[in-house]
């Protein structure tokens, strides 16, 4: 048994070989869609005050940020734009979906100054102006050995700028928790080394701290 595609003719197994890369191919981009969708969530820049939070991040021209847990880029391609093309994001996230569609969205978008890994970025010692982690802080594990090991990435005077889930509100936050409570959060950072400079309330169930090493 023979079926063509294209016009060209292949064997039966060749054929469902095919049929099943392809239908792969499919329930990926499926999947990747609805992660994405559950990563921007509905009218996020409202609830996530996305201007607010990045004109308090103070970034600048040519500044060097790393995105620990950048997901579909929500974060990364705004960071990427407010440091422009003389500075650089390192996008790091460890769903290799998310780093798929990270890496085909800098090449579509010819971006420059976006560095996707799925590791801690592979940068020198004191080089990065900011840590920045959204609604992300409740994955890792660890946290203290964790984010005692970021400091060594920051320059002299970097900043650690973390918003995470308080588990107020929300079906996520509140129901499977994805979230940290802000006293949690603290006591942690603290104890890896930092300092809270800035304390922000006004992100609806979410705690955004700014820290600076100890």
């Amino acid at each position: 048994m023979a079926g063509t595609i294209d016009g060209e003719t292949i064997s039966s197994g060749g054929l469902l070989m095919t049929l099943s890369v392809a239908l792969r191919g499919a329930v990926r981009t499926v999947r990747t869609a609805v992660k994405i969708q559950a990563y921007e969530g509905f009218g996020r820049d409202r609830w996530q005050r996305t201007t607010d939070v990045l004109e308090r991040l103070g970034i600048r021209a040519g500044d060097r940020i790393a995105d620990l847990g950048a997901g579909g880029g929500y974060f990364t391609f705004r960071l990427a734009a407010a440091t422009g093309p003389t500075g650089r994001v390192y996008a790091v996230d460890t769903d290799p979906d998310m780093l798929d569609h990270l890496r085909a969205r800098v090449a579509r978008e010819r971006v420059s100054n976006v560095e996707v890994s799925a590791t801690d970025p592979q940068v020198p010692t004191g080089h990065v102006d900011l840590v920045f982690s959204c609604d992300a802080y409740h994955h890792f594990s660890d946290r203290i050995a964790y984010f005692a090991g970021v400091r060594s990435a920051l320059r002299p005077g970097g900043r650690l700028g973390i918003i995470d889930h308080d588990g107020t509100t929300g079906l996520m936050p509140r129901w499977f928790g994805h979230a940290t409570p802000p006293g949690v959060m603290c006591d942690e950072l603290k104890a890896a080394g930092y300092r809270v400079i800035e304390t922000y309330g006004d992100l609806p169930g979410q705690t955004f701290l700014i820290l600076s090493v100890s």
